[in-house]
């Protein structure tokens, strides 16, 4: 089964506010199966064991909130992360369009779009969590819902949709505010099986870039919270490195029941080269000069951040309007 299709190629041109903002995961929920793997509403009661950490999920009236819906969670996560690395001033309430989110996290625009955000929000809020899992190197027991609150605001005048808003758990907001995140590739939403993508969670949370990282098959299935029997669990992992699409990442089963995981490339070959176009630089020279800033200056520092992010495997998709968009945003010295 192959990626879904790029269905935003040229997202940098129209929204230059997310062009830049590179997608953050936290390492919580990549660790522990906060999510269903399901297609279908899923109204199990699960508890999960890992050690000194438990984890106890009471579903919403529309079951479980799906690896689907955790988009959402991942695209404010990477909003905040995005502000709060500029040195804004984050907080627990992210608003944005509902066409923001579809091309970051390369879903179709229109439709039943809405409808479906809707269920996502219902899901997010009403499922309850009980556990020992910390973030913010907080212990305690925490009852809690992912999102406070997730909702549609409205145009007073036309009442038509004027933007999304998600107000995030104290218990996620910890772990923005301790840097408890990674980065994700872009790629991770092109991924079509639910376990795919709870697979490169893990891969990312526990190999990152070793050489390599192996676990025992029973014991993966426990962390990405699969249901089926271990049988039909093996054949999905055969199944899914017969594929071999999962980003960064290369998969083995041994006849032992060992998983391991490699990256795909050195760490020394992840980092391409960024060129800047003409263009781009000349524009840049000017939003500079305008705001007081020392070109040279604003451009190493955005040139180390993208290269930064071209290792770990999310180079910018159009670096000459990812560069201009950051020079954009920079307060004037004058």
């Amino acid at each position: 089964m192959s990626l879904l299709p790029d269905r935003h190629p040229q997202k940098d041109f129209f929204i230059l506010d997310i062009a830049d903002v590179v997608p953050k995961d936290d390492t919580a929920s990549m660790e522990h199966p906060l999510f269903s793997l399901a297609t279908k509403p899923d109204m199990r009661h699960l508890v999960y064991q890992n050690g000194e950490n438990r984890l106890e999920i009471a579903p919403s009236i529309l079951g479980l909130p799906t690896i689907k819906d955790k988009d959402i969670l991942i695209f404010c996560i990477s909003q905040l992360m995005h502000m709060k690395n500029r040195g804004e001033k984050i907080g627990k309430r992210v608003r944005f369009s509902a066409r923001e989110l579809s091309i970051a996290t390369n879903r179709p625009v229109g439709g039943d779009h809405y409808k479906r955000l809707e269920q996502a929000f219902k899901r997010l809020q009403g499922t309850q969590f009980t556990t020992t899992i910390r973030t913010g190197k907080k212990p305690g027991v925490k009852i809690f819902s992912l999102v406070d609150q997730a909702g549609f605001v409205m145009q007073e005048d036309t009442w038509r949709l004027d933007y999304c808003e998600v107000v995030l758990s104290d218990w996620l907001m910890r772990a923005i505010e301790a840097n408890e995140v990674v980065t994700i590739t872009n790629d991770y939403f092109r991924l079509r099986r639910p376990l795919e993508r709870r697979i490169y969670e893990i891969a990312r949370k526990h190999c990152g870039e070793q050489k390599k990282w192996q676990i025992g098959l029973a014991n993966l299935q426990n962390k990405t919270g699969s249901n089926a029997p271990l049988k039909k669990f093996r054949l999905n992992i055969r199944q899914i490195i017969s594929d071999d699409h999962m980003p960064f990442y290369r998969m083995e089963l041994t006849s032992d029941d060992l998983v391991i995981f490699r990256p795909r490339k050195a760490k020394t070959t992840l980092a391409p080269s960024i060129t800047l176009p003409d263009w781009a630089e000349e524009k840049a020279r000017g939003i500079a000069r305008d705001k007081g800033w020392d070109y040279h200056a604003l451009r190493a520092k955005w040139m180390e951040f993208a290269q930064d992010e071209a290792g770990k495997g999310n180079p910018p998709q159009n670096a000459g309007a990812a560069f201009v968009a950051y020079c954009q945003k920079q307060q004037s010295v004058r």
